[in-house]
């Protein structure tokens, strides 16, 4: 490939990101405007269905939950639900995923921030 070619879709991280616009979200969100019941009746909306609900479960996400608490402290509201109140273990469990997702994001920004301020911010020399 020309020079010119390789520095604009690799070196600047181009391509990833038409890669992740077209494959994982534009293509997607037209078909299921589109054909909704298609979209959702096939293995592939299985698939990403119980992907989901893996990821809900392991609680990488729960930091938004944090987020929402301290949102609604800080506007003088309570939070308002119709789940009924916790019992002792699952507020254990789920303060502990919280924990562990605040864990994993400040892990992530360290990371993100190492290498943004050390210049690594390609995975080749260059």
């Amino acid at each position: 490939l020309p020079q010119f070619i390789i520095d604009v879709f690799l070196v600047t991280g181009f391509a990833m990101i038409l890669l992740t616009c077209m494959v994982g979200q534009l293509a997607t969100q037209v078909n299921a405007s589109h054909c909704m019941l298609d979209y959702i009746n096939s293995y592939f909306a299985v698939f990403t269905f119980y992907t989901a609900m893996a990821i809900e479960f392991s609680g990488l996400m729960h930091v938004s939950y944090f987020i929402q608490k301290c949102v609604g402290w800080a506007a003088g509201k309570p939070i308002q639900s119709n789940e009924p109140p916790k019992s002792a273990l699952q507020a254990a469990f789920f303060w502990f995923r919280v924990v562990l997702s605040a864990v994993v994001l400040c892990f992530s920004l360290a990371v993100t921030l190492e290498g943004l301020f050390t210049g690594n911010t390609t995975m080749w020399d260059g």
